[in-house]
């Protein structure tokens, strides 16, 4: 056990207190071996200057540049003094500036034609950008001892650029490094050797002390392929390890009943299944069949049909003999699918009441809000196994919800919902049920793989028969101020033609606190910093029943109110007495009213990819054509307009995701779905690793189905232990 050991030594230890506190509450590092797989993010060329014309607005960042000049200023009448001093780099150039005491030393230092490494946070100031007080290191020092050491640091080499922060620059960084460097000899290596060999691996030690102090940029490839597949292969283990563990599970086999439930659902049917519908149910339909518990993901474009797909599973569990829970992350959500699964079942859902059908069965809401009365008749159904289908909010996790034989869970929304969860609600079954995770968020490949890396993955790729095209455009209402008037002529049009609208805003705006937070919120790099906060749904409802919309019915929904109320005002949007619905994102998922047409997204460029994809997929569900306008007051250029230009220019969820996930850091992708897989990856780029991942994957796959326990690979199961250590911890913090 020696060898782990120097790498579990605290920094404390070698680096002294003072950093090794700024290490731990800034960066996250507590071990030899977190700093020794703290990368440099990039690296430096000495002669080559990094382009000061590309620097990022309101980061920390170190660049390598050359004094162009440098001189002192007075103010307040000669008693305040500032340094100013100019980088060039051939590209652009930077304005440094130092205040009172702090311009004595820099102006010592910082000569025309010096060189040197400057780290700072990058501002604007009199339309110039400028590192104020930033912190430096020369790169070419007169005292002699002082030269050589220089040098031999800097000559030719490449310098490494860390991820710093604040309290601690890239070379501070870089010299402690230094200082744990030796202890990369012990490092374990987790891929087996025949891997290694065959793949023609850089050993780890190397690999680790190439990344940190590269000779050459061969060197940096070298390492970081390596690296990179470390990361890969561990965490594919980690999964199959988790998918080969779910096999040897019990389950009970549920296989659809000739002349069931299900037979008579399909037979009510109005319209046939598509041909992608039909593919993912029979591969459904096979794994509910088997005695281990099916582990599935089924990927639907926002409106492919994937709940009758869920519906038809859940019947033939029911068929069988057992139960089905359907869980959704929001109450609005619970009693929607609630109330549009009873419609599609008709008399089918109503077993052993008057009127029902002698094969029907009782299908139950369980959320939070209900009353004491209508709660304890839906527990008492599932109990008795008199209700075949429950939908609910995580409610149904709750410890009092018994159920009578639950064969199959339903997760919708799998990103609202973590890997505990999951496991709560199978626990709730005499065997372990079957699970079926359905989402609307198109997951590249890749991602699927990382992040879903523990269940099957079906895609349903193909819309439904009679669903209409979506136009989405980018209303500038900054700089065309009547393109917004024009959007709201275009609602009323909608509404003239005896269609609904939907108008979606960031905010509710009802309370002080919120008002708050609302401009304490940090304006997006790309934004003007004085931006007002994000527009609310209350003030917007009233502008537009006071002016553009007036004369219309407008109401509004939000996560704040009543559920009875939500309630009433979803139910009288779907009947077609509400003209215009001001909603937050509460209408995001799986709101379904075919003959809204129109939806006018307020700022739009405070929502994600993903989400306005989401949010436009509430419109065009029915016979008519789909419009979705996206309000932004971003900047032309700004790449918050750049993210906006691409949802409006096409419909691919899957194209989309790709464009989210470039440009958002992995980290939120992965997001918490995987309760501490993130911290593992620092190295490997989800979208720009695809092969990588794909191969780790099929090596995992093979070294697991030939050594379940890992029995002949003691470092592979050493590394995996730390890793699945610091997931349990995580668990157990959240728990």
């Amino acid at each position: 056990m020696d060898r782990v050991s120097s790498f579990d030594e605290p920094l404390k230890k070698l680096l002294g207190g003072a950093t090794a506190k700024v290490m731990a509450e800034h960066l996250d590092l507590h071990t030899v071996g977190d700093l020794l797989h703290h990368y440099p993010r990039r690296y430096e060329e000495r002669g080559k200057l990094t382009a000061l014309a590309d620097l990022p607005l309101d980061e920390h960042v170190t660049v390598v540049a050359q004094v162009a000049d440098a001189r002192i200023l007075m103010f307040n009448n000669g008693r305040g003094k500032r340094l100013e001093v100019t980088l060039t780099d051939g590209s652009g150039r930077l304005q440094l500036v130092f205040f009172g005491h702090g311009v004595h030393k820099p102006h010592k230092e910082l000569l025309p034609g010096r060189q040197a490494m400057f780290a700072g946070k990058v501002s604007v100031f009199n339309r110039k950008m400028q590192l104020a007080h930033p912190t430096y290191q020369l790169l070419d020092v007169s005292d002699a001892d002082e030269a050589t050491e220089a040098v031999d640091a800097f000559a030719g080499r490449l310098l490494p650029i860390y991820p710093a922060c604040k309290q601690l620059d890239s070379w501070r960084i870089a010299k402690a490094v230094d200082a744990v460097l030796p202890s990369a000899q012990d490092a374990v290596d987790p891929l087996p050797a025949s891997l290694r060999e065959g793949r023609g691996f850089t050993p780890l030690p190397e690999a680790l002390l190439k990344v940190h102090r590269p000779q050459t940029r061969a060197d940096v490839e070298d390492a970081r392929a390596r690296l990179k597949w470390d990361e890969a292969f561990v965490l594919q283990v980690a999964l199959a390890r988790r998918r080969y563990a779910d096999t040897q599970l019990p389950a009970v086999a549920r296989r659809p009943t000739p002349d069931g439930l299900l037979d008579a659902f399909d037979a009510k049917l109005p319209f046939t299944l598509t041909e992608g519908q039909e593919k993912v149910s029979k591969e459904i339909f096979d794994d509910l069949a088997t005695e281990h518990p099916m582990h599935r993901l089924l990927q639907g474009e926002v409106g492919s049909g994937k709940t009758m797909v869920a519906l038809r599973a859940m019947l033939t569990v029911v068929d069988a003999g057992g139960q089905a829970a359907m869980l959704a992350p929001t109450e609005v959500l619970a009693q929607q699918h609630h109330r549009s699964i009873t419609e599609m079942m008709g008399e089918l859902a109503e077993g052993g009441m008057l009127g029902g059908s002698d094969r029907g069965t009782k299908v139950v809401l369980l959320t939070g809000s209900m009353g004491m009365a209508a709660r304890r008749q839906a527990l008492l159904d599932l109990v008795t196994g008199e209700a075949g289908i429950v939908i609910g909010t995580h409610a149904l996790i709750e410890d009092k919800v018994q159920f009578h034989d639950l064969g199959l869970v339903v997760v919708d929304e799998q990103h609202r919902f973590g890997v505990e969860q999951r496991d709560a609600l199978r626990s709730k079954g005499k065997q372990p049920p079957h699970l079926l995770v359905m989402t609307a968020t198109p997951i590249p490949r890749t991602v699927a793989m990382t992040v879903f890396g523990d269940l099957e993955t079906s895609v349903l790729d193909q819309l439904p028969a009679g669903r209409s095209p979506i136009a989405s455009h980018v209303v500038p209402a900054k700089d065309k101020p009547h393109f917004l008037a024009r959007a709201w002529e275009r609602v009323r049009e909608e509404v003239e033609n005896d269609h609904q609208a939907y108008v979606v805003c960031p905010r509710i705006g009802d309370d002080a606190e919120e008002e708050k937070k609302g401009r304490a919120k940090k304006a997006a790099p790309d934004e003007d910093p004085e931006k007002r906060p994000p527009l609310a749904v209350l003030e917007i409802a009233d502008e537009l029943r006071r002016g553009a919309l007036s004369g219309l019915t407008v109401e509004v929904l939000h996560g704040r109110m009543h559920p009875d109320e939500k309630d009433d005002v979803m139910r009288r949007f779907a009947a077609g007495d509400v003209d215009v619905l001001v909603a937050t994102t509460v209408i995001e998922v799986g709101v379904n009213v075919p003959n809204a047409t129109a939806m006018v997204i307020m700022d739009a460029d405070r929502f994600g990819v993903s989400q306005l994809h989401q949010l436009r997929g509430r419109v065009g569900r029915g016979s008519a054509p789909g419009l979705c306008l996206l309000v932004s007051e971003a900047h032309e250029a700004s790449p918050a307009r750049a993210r906006l230009s691409a949802v409006a220019a096409t419909l691919d969820g899957f194209e989309l995701s790709r464009i989210d996930l470039e440009q958002r850091r992995e980290g939120d992708v992965l997001g918490q779905a995987q309760s501490g897989v993130r911290s593992s990856l620092r190295m490997l780029t989800v979208i720009d690793d695809e092969e990588v991942i794909a191969a780790a994957r099929e090596e995992a796959v093979a070294v697991v189905a030939a050594d379940p326990e890992l029995e002949q690979l003691p470092e592979l199961r050493t590394v995996l232990a730390a890793l699945l250590d610091k997931d349990r911890e995580e668990y157990l913090d959240k728990g």
